[in-house]
């Protein structure tokens, strides 16, 4: 039987099947088809020629939510609130990230303030009702959506993560007399505080559920016309899966589906090199995501802020996302100049229709991809696989821009392009490791993507790591660790209150009754027994006054109060280099992560037999590296490589997903799972 993991890219859309008898893999890689997504995936299953009625297990993954909010695709949306708290999505937070900035404008809201509605209702942050909930008060609300044209309506009142009854029935409600309009309650999606970002994360699921919707149709469509019917899985934010039915409901939890995967694959890589601390870096066509991964486990967060950036507060999600940073720097991206007269590159794409100039399919902007063609980092007989035959004259000719602007030559501006979007990336590096307090001499940097094999020994070379490690597939990564993935969910649940006032009881029964809710859902949605699920424990405390907290892991959910409370305060000296003993402390999120334990495939080692460095040589290139010169490079078929073999830079590994450079004074050695090592001697 077979395991198929797909993602669907900016650029591309991949596939990795896993032959569960033989232990094999089958790789495909096609376009993405922005016009209609499910083409790709269908693409990519014809391409890899596996027997799709063998096929036990399907995982799906993408940028359908994410590219739907920022492209602002979505649905049109209403928001039903607690009277007197219609414009919580305009006020937003009173702190300003661009605090000198005269002309600061907030982030716009999803939903406009003639759609924001009021209902008469009030309870308090214990779950007293204060005020009835006035059901008469949704007759006109629903006519006035009706009127407008509402697609969506988000549900959220004030302390129902405590309280939840007002919504469910408001929910109920609308369910019965607006009926194919999506609705979300703000409860079914966190029990978490604060009542904007509660707020926003219902806006955004409601804003997003009805592309979600007909697009997994769309795609079950397809994968049962393509023969495949068995349970379909998604990839979720958090680092598990769920599946489609309730990916549907809550499709704000597969923001960032593709790059979790990954994240998940580097854990993995890291604990197979024996190595508990990883940078990991995806670099794909569109974009470039790296975080930090500590004990082999990547860190989850519920901070998570879209369009954040140094200037813009964004939109806060409440939802659990892997903690990652992602920039608008890839192979798609775009060379450009500032009104300034200086180079810039990304954040805008080409994509995949009609991506870089190279391609051959009508763009006249010059790409990262381009600037590696020119370089002759790229083979152009050899871009995935030799499925596309690039074109270098047009890569130079819309390279000619960016040497016009610079007064250089085409293969100077070429080096221009990628040291600029190189600086980027090396930012970004820096920012998840050394603004965090981490140093990168502890760390190996493991590369994914098509892209990040081809900037990773430089730029691990520049952050100072103690290795590179290109793992297998590395164009495919996310996809092939999704394969590598387990149904999870987290549940959550704030419960304000003061360390003098809780016990180890009172502990214990909240994670109980979170640990009820979690095996409940997986009776419900995956049919695992509650043996095969394991728990995860972690509680958000402060000191009193303060407004942030700090997560703090517990072994288990009758953990002692004082224990607890030691652990707190080392990791809030550790995270802000200070310590109050005798300051009061609160309780304030509890938080359960639930995965289940499910089969996963092994990586084997490589063998032996078949490969050998006379095989593996392919030929030799001139290639520019960039600050160290004009070098002719050897070029090796990956394939091939024998385990232990070890190669001096320059050199150019290739294979159908990526191209792996090293740099001259570096050194690249093979390991017994087939992983190349980059190493600065």
């Amino acid at each position: 039987m077979g395991r198929v993991a797909s993602d669907i890219g900016g650029t591309f859309t991949d596939l990795v099947h896993f032959d569960e008898a033989s232990g094999t893999l089958r790789t495909a890689k096609s376009l993405t088809t922005p016009a209609n997504l499910t083409q790709g995936v269908v693409d990519t299953i014809l391409l890899s020629g596996f027997a799709s009625d063998e096929v036990e297990f399907f995982v799906h993954g993408g940028t359908t939510v994410i590219n739907a909010i920022t492209e602002r695709k979505g649905a049109r949306t209403a928001l039903i609130t607690t009277s007197g708290f219609r414009d919580v999505l305009e006020i937003q937070r009173g702190n300003r990230p661009d605090l000198y900035n005269l002309r600061f404008e907030k982030e716009s809201p999803l939903v406009p303030r003639l759609l924001r509605f009021e209902v008469r209702e009030r309870v308090n942050p214990q779950g007293k009702v204060l005020v009835p909930l006035e059901i008469a008060d949704l007759g006109p609300i629903v006519t006035r959506c009706r009127e407008e044209g509402v697609e969506a309506v988000a549900i959220q009142f004030l302390h129902s993560y405590v309280a939840p009854e007002h919504e469910a029935q408001t929910a109920a409600y609308l369910r019965e007399n607006l009926t194919g309009v999506s609705v979300t309650a703000s409860h079914e999606i966190t029990r978490e505080w604060r009542e904007y970002e509660r707020a926003n994360t219902a806006v955004l699921n409601a804003y997003v559920q009805p592309i979600v919707q007909t697009y997994f149709g769309r795609l079950e469509q397809a994968l049962d016309g393509a023969g495949i019917h068995c349970p379909y899985a998604a990839m979720q934010s958090n680092g598990g899966t769920t599946s489609f039915a309730w990916a549907k409901e809550h499709p704000i939890t597969l923001m960032e589906s593709g790059p979790a995967a990954g994240c998940n694959g580097a854990a993995i890589v890291g604990e197979l090199c024996d190595e508990d601390r990883v940078i990991y870096l995806d670099i794909g066509g569109t974009t470039a995501k790296c975080t930090t991964i500590e004990d082999n486990k990547p860190k989850v967060t519920t901070e998570y802020r879209l369009e954040y950036s140094r200037t813009q507060f964004g939109y806060p999600l409440r939802v659990p996302v892997v903690d990652i940073v992602e920039i608008g720097a890839g192979g798609g991206s775009i060379a450009w100049f500032d009104k300034a007269g200086l180079l810039k590159v990304g954040p805008i794409s080409a994509g995949a229709d009609p991506g870089p100039a190279c391609y051959g399919r009508g763009s006249r902007e010059p790409t990262v991809t381009d600037a590696k063609l020119i370089t002759g980092v790229i083979n152009p007989n050899y871009f995935a696989g030799g499925q596309l035959d690039l074109d270098e004259s047009l890569a130079r000719k819309a390279m000619q821009m960016v040497a016009d602007g610079l007064g250089v030559s085409v293969e100077e501006a070429a080096v221009s392009v990628i040291r600029t979007v190189e600086a980027n990336m090396i930012n970004a590096l820096k920012l998840v490791s050394i603004q965090r307090g981490h140093d990168p001499r502890d760390f190996v940097l493991v590369v994914g993507g098509g892209g990040g094999a081809m900037h990773g020994a430089p730029l691990g070379r520049d952050l100072g790591v103690k290795e590179i490690v290109v793992p297998l597939y590395p164009g495919l990564f996310s996809a092939w660790g999704m394969l590598a993935t387990e149904p999870r969910r987290d549940f959550m649940q704030t419960a304000l209150q003061r360390s003098d006032d809780i016990g180890s009881d009172d502990i214990h029964g909240l994670f109980s009754g979170l640990k009820s809710a979690a095996q409940e859902y997986f009776r419900n949605d995956a049919n695992i027994p509650d043996t095969e699920i394991t728990f995860d424990c972690r509680i958000d405390l402060r000191y009193l006054g303060q407004e942030h907290s700090v997560t703090v892991p517990v072994a288990s959910e009758c953990e002692a109060v004082e224990n607890i409370l030691s652990a707190f305060h080392d990791a809030h000296e550790k995270t802000y280099t200070f310590r109050l003993d005798d300051t009061p402390v609160e309780f304030v999120t509890f938080r359960l992560s639930a995965a289940a334990n499910v089969a996963r495939p092994k990586i084997k080692r490589l063998p032996v037999d078949g490969r050998s460095m006379t095989e593996a040589e392919k030929s030799s290139r001139m290639v520019d590296f960039a600050d160290d010169g004009r070098h002719k490079a050897q070029v090796y078929e990956r394939a091939k490589l024998p385990p232990g073999a070890e190669l001096r830079g320059p050199v150019i590994v290739e294979e159908a997903t990526s191209t792996t450079l090293v740099h001259p004074g570096q050194i690249l050695h093979v390991d017994d799972f087939g992983f190349l090592h980059i190493l600065n001697s």
